[in-house]
């Protein structure tokens, strides 16, 4: 028995909660899986998962021994990047996932730039509106908009996002340009309304002038789950779009979008970098949230976080 594989094997295990997972993450096979895990169990002579057809759940002391092993992990790849070669130039594979527009639009196309600093890190991007499972889908971090909905990962605070309100020339042509944010309300104006992957169906958007608040809801006729879709949708003039300003600004250039509501601005939106907990921010992760730091100051037109 390989003893740093079936820990990396057991760890898998409980934190995708299934052996099927834990091997598709490992590139193993679930039967390897399984006997790795209970040589492990045989060596300690201890019981570390409870088995059933449904599910795996953790003993008591298998929960003991994975904060243990967790942490031995993490030391292990700590003192590898520590060596003087590794301190030069970090080096491995990063697994991320993070907005389909910002990856079309902002990282993807600075990527050569970041290569070039690190050219001995190699990222797996996941570029998508899907909610993730940072464990589940063994992926090193996220980048999303808007407030997390898993409170127990750890999260870096990237940018606040500031965002506009915008419209096709074609769609305000047909129905006229609203003077007040209020017209979205009550009229035949419609939005195009981005449906966030977690289930909801979009929420209320906030605009201030001078002290005044506003909550928008707006009626639309169509609802979309992928941000370049939803701008697709705007330019296709099918409704008023909120947008981050980094997304509107090539359209806005070529007059596809028209900026609406000159005095009015919109609640920024928080641009968070998420990654497992109990987890130690290895030097690879931490030099590209570093990269995505100066990223976001530099091109999104966002206030960078603190």
């Amino acid at each position: 028995m390989d003893r740093f594989d079936a820990m990396k094997a057991f760890v898998r295990v409980v934190e995708t909660g299934s052996f099927t997972k834990a091997a598709a993450t490992l590139g193993m096979s679930r039967t390897t899986v399984t006997q790795l895990v209970q040589q492990l169990e045989a060596r300690l002579r201890l019981k570390l998962l409870n088995r059933t057809t449904r599910k795996v759940n953790v003993t008591a002391d298998g929960a003991a021994y994975y904060e243990r092993i967790v942490q031995v992990l993490d030391t292990l790849e700590e003192i590898e990047t520590s060596l003087p070669q590794a301190a030069a130039l970090p080096r491995g594979q990063l697994r991320i996932d993070v907005p389909s527009p910002l990856a079309a639009m902002l990282l993807v196309p600075a990527l050569p730039r970041f290569h070039a600093l690190y050219p001995d890190i190699r990222l797996d991007l996941g570029a998508s509106d899907r909610m993730v499972d940072v464990i589940a889908d063994n992926v090193d971090c996220v980048i999303r908009g808007g407030e997390l909905a898993d409170q127990s990962l750890m999260a870096r605070k990237l940018a606040d996002l500031q965002l506009g309100v915008y419209a096709a020339p074609a769609y305000l042509e047909r129905l006229g340009t609203p003077l007040h944010p209020l017209d979205l309300q009550h009229s035949a104006h419609r939005i195009v309304r981005f449906r966030w992957a977690r289930g909801g169906n979009g929420f209320p958007y906030v605009m201030q002038r001078e002290g005044k608040r506003v909550r928008i809801d707006g009626r639309y006729v169509l609802s979309i789950d992928d941000g370049n879709a939803y701008l697709a949708a705007g330019v296709a003039g099918l409704g008023v779009l909120w947008l981050p300003d980094y997304m509107a600004r090539a359209q806005v250039a070529r007059g596809e979008l028209l900026p609406l509501f000159a005095g009015w601005t919109v609640e920024p939106m928080p641009l968070y970098l998420a990654y497992p907990p109990n987890r130690h921010v290895s030097k690879k992760l931490r030099v590209f949230i570093d990269w995505v730091v100066e990223l976001m100051a530099q091109q999104a037109n966002v206030k960078a976080a603190d």
